[in-house]
């Protein structure tokens, strides 16, 4: 009997995504900000359902990657601030202040394109000043000789309102914390010299999901969790005993066909498998097409009945062989689970980010857009 309409699908568990921001709360408290980082299409797990959950549990605002993802959100009627953090090309500034978005300035030629583009608009756009204080990628080097006299041509703009100051750590989710302590220490060093100044700005944050587990004072007055909002922790050197997370994602499928076949036979392209006795294979439709990685052939598995199958020859583009030759009762339309819980087992995407040399982030985000989001709510 077969279970849904798709052939393969990404069970989203909204209870267990509240629960985690639960976790959030409960370590920050009431008087620190939550900015629940929805970028990626919230990790892979649907931006729009995932942020409607998240402020309809208390987050109080949203961070994204894109303009384009901030312009869904608004479509979709969602009004809470929305925060771009990544590059923002030019062209688009008017695009993010119609739909009221806060953009991240770094730089002061750019952000005095953004000034004018709010002045066309009629009013300032509040925006967030980005410092690099050891990761390398956007900001104000603050290093740099010219930091302040940057920062001040930044706040000088006639139509740019300071809203908040940020940083972002490169090494909080390693056990060492010494170069993470170094970039709060920095970020906290301008902001009180910003503040001597005359320049005192409301929102400061730094903390992502490792620093708020691990570091308790770099939480400041906002915070912004990221991958431990879906139930995963940012790495094993994390105190993973200071919050107890629930995975949000199981990636599912159903058994398409099955078949016996005899010892020696050989299975998908390039012939990498051949059966050392007589099986049955289930043919499952999932590929790498979907976001399971081609370099789980002949490496990955998946779960029937609660048991262990093993992925045999290559992922292909939309489907995946399994062998289930131990596994009695596998019929046509069985449920199969790629990762996630089914049952007492569990494939874990960790195990997963294992097998590929990589981390569960890149997991469940390359879980591809062609892939059904089913949202349920349950108790987990």
């Amino acid at each position: 009997m077969f279970l849904r309409e798709y052939s393969v699908w990404a069970e989203v568990n909204l209870s267990a995504l509240a629960h985690n921001l639960g976790e959030v709360r409960r370590l920050v408290g009431s008087d620190t900000e939550v900015a629940a980082v929805v970028k990626a299409n919230a990790y892979g797990h649907g931006l729009v359902e995932v942020a409607g959950t998240l402020l309809a549990h208390g987050a109080d605002r949203l961070c994204v990657a894109r303009v384009d993802e901030g312009v869904a959100l608004r479509e979709a009627g969602i009004d809470a601030p929305v925060l771009v953090m990544g590059f923002v090309p030019p062209p688009l500034y008017d695009t993010a202040l119609d739909h009221d978005l806060t953009l991240t300035v770094y730089d002061p030629e750019a952000a005095a394109e953004l000034s004018a583009a709010a002045a066309r608009h009629g009013r300032p756009a509040p925006v967030h000043l980005k410092l690099d204080t050891g990761m390398g990628r956007l900001g104000l080097v603050t290093a740099d000789r010219d930091l302040y006299r940057n920062i001040l041509a930044i706040a000088s703009l006639p139509h740019l309102e300071i809203e908040g100051l940020y940083t972002h750590f490169a090494n909080a989710d390693r056990r060492d914390k010494s170069h993470a302590q170094r970039q709060l220490v920095d970020f906290v060093e301008v902001t009180c010299t910003l503040g001597h100044d005359g320049i005192d700005i409301e929102l400061l944050h730094a903390a992502n999901s490792a620093a708020l587990i691990d570091m308790p004072e770099s939480r400041l007055n906002l915070v912004r969790p990221g991958i431990m909002l879906y139930g995963l922790y940012p790495s094993p050197e994390v105190k993973t005993r200071q919050v107890d997370l629930r995975p949000v994602m199981t990636l599912k499928a159903q058994v398409g066909f099955l078949k016996r076949v005899p010892a020696g036979w050989t299975v998908s392209y390039g012939s990498t498998y051949t059966t050392p006795a007589p099986t049955t294979l289930a043919t499952v439709p999932c590929g790498y097409a979907d976001g399971y990685n081609r370099r789980l052939s002949n490496r990955g598995a998946v779960l029937i009945h609660g048991r262990r199958a093993p992925v045999v020859g290559r992922v292909t583009m939309d489907q995946i062989v399994v062998d289930v030759g131990h596994i009695p009762g596998v019929a046509v339309g069985d449920e199969v689970v790629l990762f996630g819980r089914q049952g007492e087992a569990e494939l874990h995407v960790d195990e997963v980010a294992a097998l590929l040399d990589t981390i569960n982030y890149e997991v469940v985000c390359a879980v591809s857009a062609r892939v059904p989001r089913v949202y349920v709510r349950n108790e987990t």
